[in-house]
C-alpha cells in the first residue's frame, strides 16, 4: 500500500475514531485535505464506500466533502449521482461539494429541482448555481426558464425566479422582465422578478417598468418602490450620520418594535429584546451618532423606513418576501435577505461597522454584503451550535448513526462551518464570559484565541435595570385583582384565579423563553410535574411561544409538555401556559413572583432556566434583578455569575431530576436567614456588571478600535 493511500486511510480513521461528534466534524477537514492531495480513482472508490455507510451518517457527510476536493471526473460523477439519492442530507451535502467544482451540465437540472422544492437545499443549490453562472450563465438561465415553464406553483416559481436573479446576462434579463410585466403571473414570482430587476441595477426597459409599477397601487407597488431604491444605488447625504460612528446590528428572525410586543414568540427571544434596548443605549454613547437595527418586516414598513429616515436608533425592516418562519427553516430567504440588508446599509447613510451575532441566514447574508461594501464586521463568537451538539452527544440524543437525519433539520454541519467563516472574516470578536473561556473555545470550536490576543474582547450582555425597578414599584403599589392598573398584574391574578382553589396563594416557579428544545421548557415541566412535593409547593408559570400559530419547534415543545401532563395528570391543576408576553409584562410577573400578589401569589417564588446551553442568559439576569433565586445551567454564562447557594443553583439541565433538585433547593432559600443580604447580592451582581449601559460602553470602545485608522 502506498504512502498516499495511507494518508487517506489515516484521515478516514481520524474521523471514524474521534471520541466525540465535534472532534469528528473537525477531523473531516483533514480528510478533505488528504482527499484533495491524494486524488485518483482509488481515493474516489474509498470515499464512495464511506458515503454508503448507513451506520455512520457523520462519516458519510465527511466523505462527500472529501469527494468535493478530488478533482477527478469520477468524483464529479459520484457527487452528481448523489443529487438523486433518497437521503436528503446526502443530496444537500453533495450540492454543497459540487459548488466548489467546475460546472457539470448533468447536475444543473437536479440542482434547479432542489431549489424549487424549497428547504435548506434552496440556499445550498443556489450557491452552487450562482458560482457556476459566472462561467456558463446562458445554459443555467435556459435551464431555469425550462423549469419555470414546467410548474404553475407560485412558491416554486418564486424560488426559481429568485435564482434567475442571480444569473447574469441577457437571457436571464429577458425572463425577469417578461415575468415582472406579466399581469397573469402569480404575485410571489412576479414580486421576485421585480425585486431581481432592481437588484441588477439595469437601465432601459427594466428600469422603466420598475418606476411605472412604483407609481401604481397594490401589493406589487411596494416591491417596485424598494426596487427603485435599489436601482438608485447608494443614498445621498440625506441619511448622514454626523461626526460619530454609524453602527449596524441585526437579527432577521425577530419582529422588532419599540414595545417588544412579540417577545417570546417564535425566535423573538432575549436577543430581540436586547437589540432594541441596546440600540438605544449605543445611540446615547458620545462616540456613536446612529445605530441601525435590522430585523424582518413587511414591504410597506421597509418602504416607510426608507422614505422617512429617522435619527439616533433606527429600526429598519428587511422584507424577506415569505411568511415568517423560525431560524432553522429560514435559509431559503437568503436572496431576499441579502438584497434587503444591502438596501438598508446603502440607503440610510454611511455605516462604519456591522455587528453580527448568530450563525444564521441573516449573518451569512450580512457578511457577504459587508464584504462587498467594505464594511468591517464584529462577530460575537460563541460555541453555537457546538455546545448543543456536544450536549446531545453526551445524552445519546445525537449519534453518528442519526447525525445526517438531524442535520436535515438543524444544519449543524453548515452552521459550525459558518461560525468559523464569520469569525475568520471579522475584524474583531466579542466573547461571552464563560468559565475556562479559552479552553472551551478551543475544545468546542477548535479556535485558540491566544493566537490573536488583541482580536477579542469579553462583552457581558446587559439589561435595563430601570425596567425591573418600575416593575417592582408596580407590585408594591398593587392593591389587588381588579383594583386598577397595571394590567400585567391583573392578568397574572386572573391566570391564577382560573386555577383550582387549593392552588391559589402558592408561590410561583417561573420560566421565560422561546418554546424550543434547546431552551428546555418541557424539561422544566417534567422536573416539576414528576415530583409531588414540588407540585404541591408551587405553581409553574411557563412564559413563551405563539400558542395560536405555533412554529414547528413550538409545537414540538407543546406536544412534549402535553405528554408530561398525560403522565402526571395532577400537575395540570398548577401549570400556567399563557404564551409569549412583552418584556415589560415579564418584568412585572418576575417582581410579583418575588414579592407576591395579595390573594393570588405567595411571595418567595423562584426562576428556572432549563436550557441545554445558555451562552449568557438574559432572562436569568432579569430574574436576579427581580430578586428571584435562580436555577440555571452549570455551564456557559450563568456559571460566571450565579453564586451557588446564595443567588441560586447551577444544575445539569440535561437531567429533569437535577433540575427538580435545583428547584427544591431554590424554593428553600427565601425562608432561610439572610434573605435581605442575598437579595442585595443578586441586585449588585446585575447593577455592577450586567447593565445595558455598561455593555454599550464596552461595545462603543470595540467599534472605535475596529474603525480607527491604521498607523502607517
Amino acid at each position: 500500500m502506498s504512502l498516499i493511500s495511507l494518508s487517506l486511510h489515516d484521515a478516514l480513521a481520524k474521523v471514524r475514531d474521534a471520541p466525540f461528534l465535534l472532534d469528528a466534524i473537525r477531523a473531516s477537514e483533514s480528510l478533505t485535505e488528504a482527499a484533495g492531495r491524494d486524488g485518483g480513482p482509488y481515493t474516489v472508490k474509498v470515499l464512495t464506500r464511506a458515503v454508503q455507510d448507513a451506520d455512520d451518517q457523520l462519516m458519510a457527510i465527511a466523505a462527500v466533502h472529501g469527494l468535493g476536493a478530488v478533482f477527478d471526473e469520477g468524483a464529479g460523477e459520484v457527487l452528481s449521482a448523489l443529487l438523486s439519492d433518497p437521503r436528503t442530507f446526502l443530496r444537500e451535502h453533495a450540492a454543497w461539494a459540487l459548488g466548489s467544482r467546475v460546472p457539470r451540465l448533468d447536475a444543473i437540472g437536479r440542482l434547479i429541482s432542489g431549489i424549487a422544492d424549497g428547504g435548506f437545499a434552496t440556499v445550498i443549490n443556489q450557491r452552487a448555481l450562482r458560482r457556476w453562472a459566472q462561467v456558463t450563465p446562458d445554459h443555467i438561465a435556459l435551464a431555469l426558464e425550462g423549469a419555470l415553464l414546467g410548474t404553475d406553483d407560485p412558491d416554486r416559481r418564486a424560488r426559481l425566479m429568485d435564482t434567475m436573479g442571480l444569473v447574469p446576462g441577457p437571457v436571464a434579463d429577458a425572463v425577469l422582465l417578461r415575468a415582472a410585466a406579466d399581469e397573469r403571473e402569480s404575485s410571489r414570482p412576479r414580486q421576485a422578478a421585480i425585486a431581481a430587476i432592481g437588484d441588477r441595477r439595469t437601465a432601459g426597459a427594466g428600469a422603466e417598468l420598475i418606476h411605472r409599477l412604483a407609481r401604481s397601487e397594490g401589493e406589487l407597488a411596494g416591491v417596485a418602490r424598494l426596487a427603485a431604491f435599489d436601482l438608485a444605488g447608494v443614498a445621498d447625504d440625506r441619511g448622514s450620520t454626523g461626526p460619530g460612528l454609524a453602527v449596524a446590528q441585526l437579527f432577521l428572525h425577530a419582529d422588532l418594535d419599540r414595545e417588544l410586543s412579540r417577545a417570546g414568540a417564535g425566535d423573538n427571544g432575549g436577543i430581540a429584546t436586547m437589540l432594541v434596548r441596546l440600540g438605544d443605549a449605543l445611540a446615547a454613547e458620545p462616540g456613536i451618532s446612529r445605530v441601525l437595527t435590522l430585523s424582518r418586516g413587511t414591504v410597506d414598513a421597509a418602504v416607510d423606513a426608507l422614505i422617512h429616515p429617522s435619527t439616533g436608533h433606527v429600526l429598519s425592516p428587511v422584507p424577506l418576501m415569505a411568511e415568517p418562519t423560525d431560524a432553522a427553516s429560514a435559509w431559503p430567504v437568503s436572496v431576499a435577505a441579502e438584497r434587503g440588508i444591502r438596501r438598508a446599509l446603502t440607503s440610510h447613510g454611511r455605516v462604519d461597522v456591522m455587528h453580527l451575532r448568530m450563525a444564521d441566514v441573516g449573518s451569512m447574508a450580512a457578511a457577504a454584503v459587508a464584504t462587498r461594501l467594505g464594511i468591517p464586521t464584529v462577530f460575537t463568537l460563541a460555541p453555537d451550535p457546538h455546545a448543543v451538539i456536544h450536549a446531545l452527544d453526551m445524552t445519546g440524543a445525537l449519534t453518528r448513526a442519526t447525525f445526517g437525519a438531524v442535520d436535515e433539520r438543524e444544519h449543524y454541519w453548515f452552521r459550525t462551518g459558518l461560525v468559523a467563516r464569520l469569525a475568520a472574516g471579522a475584524q474583531h470578536r466579542a466573547l461571552f464570559p464563560r468559565p475556562d473561556l479559552r479552553e472551551q473555545l478551543r475544545d468546542l470550536l477548535g479556535i485558540d484565541i491566544r493566537t490573536d490576543p488583541g482580536g477579542s474582547t469579553v462583552v457581558p450582555e446587559g439589561i435595563d435595570v430601570a425596567v425591573s425597578d418600575r416593575a417592582r414599584a408596580q407590585v408594591v403599589r398593587f392593591a389587588g385583582p381588579g383594583l386598577g392598573e397595571p394590567r400585567a398584574l391583573n392578568e397574572l391574578a386572573d391566570l391564577v384565579a382560573a386555577l383550582p382553589e387549593h392552588r391559589r396563594g402558592l408561590p410561583l416557579a417561573l420560566s421565560v423563553g422561546r418554546l424550543h428544545r434547546v431552551k428546555g421548557m418541557a424539561t422544566v415541566v417534567e422536573a416539576w410535574a414528576a415530583v409531588p412535593a414540588l407540585r404541591d409547593r408551587c405553581n409553574l408559570l411557563i412564559v413563551g411561544g405563539d400558542l395560536q400559530r405555533p412554529s414547528v419547534d413550538e409545537r414540538d415543545q407543546l406536544d412534549r409538555i402535553a405528554g408530561v401532563i398525560a403522565q402526571h395528570p395532577d400537575a395540570a391543576a398548577g401549570l400556567l401556559l399563557p404564551g409569549h408576553r412583552p418584556n415589560d409584562v415579564i418584568a412585572a410577573w418576575m417582581a410579583a413572583a418575588q414579592l407576591g400578589l395579595p390573594g393570588s401569589v405567595a411571595p418567595g417564588g423562584v426562576y428556572v432556566c432549563g436550557s441545554l446551553k445558555e451562552e449568557f442568559g438574559l432572562a436569568v439576569i432579569e430574574a436576579l434583578a427581580a430578586g428571584l433565586p435562580v436555577v440555571a445551567p452549570d455551564g456557559g454564562g450563568p456559571a460566571t455569575y450565579v453564586e451557588e447557594g446564595v443567588t441560586g443553583f447551577l444544575v445539569d439541565t440535561r437531567s429533569p431530576r437535577a433540575v427538580a433538585g435545583g428547584l427544591a433547593a431554590a424554593l428553600e432559600l427565601p425562608g432561610k436567614p439572610g434573605v435581605d443580604e442575598r437579595l442585595a447580592r443578586a441586585r449588585a451582581t446585575v447593577t455592577d456588571r450586567f447593565t445595558l449601559q455598561a455593555m454599550a460602553r464596552t461595545l462603543a470602545e470595540v467599534y472605535a478600535g475596529v474603525t480607527a485608522p491604521v498607523a502607517g
